[in-house]
């Protein structure tokens, strides 16, 4: 399981929507979806969005062992 609160509380930080991170990274809606219920995304994304947000992936997600 993964967490992405890190990433939501960087856009706050940066004072981004989500919508902004959608344009700034070109992910697509299904994606953003994914991301906001916490579901398991490619490592390309990820790239994506720690390239546009200029931080390491330890910064915008967390994996959660139950």
């Amino acid at each position: 399981m993964v967490s992405y609160v890190k990433l939501w509380k960087k856009l706050i930080d940066l004072g981004m929507k989500k919508k902004d991170l959608k344009e700034e990274t070109g992910i697509g809606s299904t994606t953003l979806t994914k991301l906001n219920n916490n579901e398991i995304v490619s490592m390309a994304v990820m790239i994506k969005i720690c390239e546009a947000l200029h931080c390491n992936i330890g910064e915008v997600m967390d994996i959660i062992y139950e």
